[in-house]
């Protein structure tokens, strides 16, 4: 078959995905499995060799990364009904201090983000953000845009988000090298979005009232103007019994509010046990980067068949390191604090359910990039890309984008643009660490564009009150500046490996 009718095949599968998923709101996993299906006969693998390859791909994918993303998601849960995610977002607002609470937040949101997932993490910090501001009378988006941003960023560069995860798998890109250039890239690309964001709110953006009440109080909104305020520091008084300790008060007798958004945030933690200290919790945040980090120069530094290279290995493990941390977890923020067996086993089987899903569409992943290899789509694609003469780091942030942009979901975006690109990657001879950053460059374009069709910007948006307008003026524009600011800084660092 010619270079010319699978690329036809490619871009007809490519744009029934987008369809399937877009406008028929097919289940993204359904999507590629169907789509990698069809492509895979009309690319004219034999129909014996269908079920093999459709398994191949998912066996291959799903055998690295599933532990991987389970036993991040443990982690984060037993975090999160630990009471310690809170505590350690409000010891970061002490530290900082009044003044800097946007930048401990956006700390927060960075620190948090690495174990808890992007959604989890909006609810988990978002009741902060609102009580901060309404014990400073400070506008939401002042502490809320950062924040969310900060985390959207981890989400998108490092493992164990899922994406960056199948991504690194797909292209052979070394874990621990991705984090070891990842985080201070993505460190970095929030402090530069938190300073674009302050500049951002400086001006007044509109605000639904429901939520203005939601976080200043009933009283203050019957008190402001009729177009309240997001970016504009809200006039009204502030009502009786608000919250001074950073944390939203309680709903109003009416009912109003989401319960989630107005919980004052306790003292204790739900089981009547102090939360977890802030050291306790950074540590645990910690341990398995270091763990990772420590292998990957264990084995670029030691030499071969040292026992320290050797130990260094296991433990540096990306699988090994989160089990080891999963298990601290649960001693140090469960057993520790009075929780038994059953209910540990409990809060690790409540972390799996949410993650099924984002790991069987990581699979059907790997079974599209599985299809365009075995097809030879994956060679004719190489071929006209090649002949773009444009470098593999800029091919991989520019087709990243275009799918984000095009249907929503970071972790499709970046799963697509590995399947697609592993041919030109592999034709190209790249080193560990150049691939690694490849794997940086599609986390920028996979953090880019967050609009409409992603269900990340309505959740942060109607979480601040923002209306679709306003939230493509500030959401949008931060993430896309932050997606470019982030591929920047990935390509400066690609003549240095």
């Amino acid at each position: 078959m010619s270079h010319t009718t699978l690329l036809l095949i490619a871009a007809a599968g490519v744009a029934t995905l987008l369809l399937l998923i877009l406008r028929a709101k097919v289940q993204p996993f359904v999507a590629l499995v169907v789509v990698s299906i069809a492509v895979a006969l009309a690319a004219g693998v034999p129909a014996a060799d269908l079920v093999k390859t459709i398994e191949e791909g998912m066996g291959s994918t799903l055998g690295h990364i599933a532990t991987i993303i389970a036993l991040g998601a443990m982690i984060g849960r037993i975090i999160e009904l630990s009471g310690g995610a809170q505590s350690f977002a409000h010891s970061l607002i002490d530290r900082f201090g009044s003044k800097r609470t946007p930048l401990a937040l956006t700390v927060a949101g960075f620190l948090l983000g690495i174990p808890v997932f992007f959604e989890v993490g909006l609810i988990i910090l978002m009741p902060i953000a609102y009580g901060v501001a309404r014990a400073s009378r400070k506008p939401l988006l002042v502490y809320a845009l950062p924040m969310g941003a900060a985390m959207l960023t981890v989400h998108a560069f490092l493992p164990p988000h899922p994406g960056a995860v199948a991504v690194t798998q797909a292209i052979g890109a070394d874990q621990g090298l991705v984090l070891l250039m990842g985080v201070p890239v993505t460190a970095v690309v929030i402090l530069l979005g938190y300073l674009v964001s302050r500049r951002m709110t400086r001006r007044e953006y509109p605000m639904d009232p429901a939520v203005y009440a939601e976080v200043y109080g009933e009283d203050g909104a019957d008190g402001a103007d009729e177009s309240p305020a997001a970016g504009g520091a809200p006039v009204a008084p502030a009502p009786d019994g608000q919250a001074t300790g950073g944390a939203p008060a309680a709903p109003a007798p009416d009912g109003h509010g989401t319960a989630v958004l107005t919980k004052p945030a306790p003292t204790l933690a739900d089981d009547g046990v102090a939360p977890p200290s802030f050291a306790m919790v950074l540590t645990l945040i910690v341990t398995p980067i270091l763990l990772i980090l420590a292998g990957t120069l264990g084995q670029n530094l030691l030499a071969e068949g040292s026992t320290l290279r050797a130990v260094l290995t296991v433990l540096g493990a990306p699988m090994v390191a989160l089990l080891l941390d999963v298990a601290l977890c649960a001693y140090f923020l469960g057993t520790r604090r009075g929780w038994d067996r059953t209910h540990i086993a409990n809060v690790m089987t409540s972390a799996l359910p949410p993650v099924a899903m984002v790991i069987l569409v990581a699979g059907a992943g790997g079974v599209f990039g599985k299809v365009l290899v075995a097809s030879g789509i994956g060679d004719a694609i190489a071929d006209v890309l090649d002949r773009t003469g444009l470098p593999a780091i800029f091919l991989a942030f520019l087709m990243a984008l275009a799918l984000r942009a095009a249907q929503g979901s970071t972790t499709v975006a970046l799963i697509t643009t590995a399947g697609i690109l592993t041919p030109l990657l592999q034709r190209a001879d790249l080193s560990t660490g150049q691939l690694s950053l490849v794997a940086l460059a599609m986390g920028a374009g996979g953090l880019a564009v967050s609009h409409i069709n992603d269900a990340g910007y309505w959740m942060f948006t109607k979480l601040a009150g923002l209306d679709v307008a306003t939230g493509l003026r500030t959401w949008t524009v931060l993430t896309t500046t932050m997606g470019v600011m982030g591929f920047g800084l990935t390509a400066a660092l690609w003549p240095l490996v």
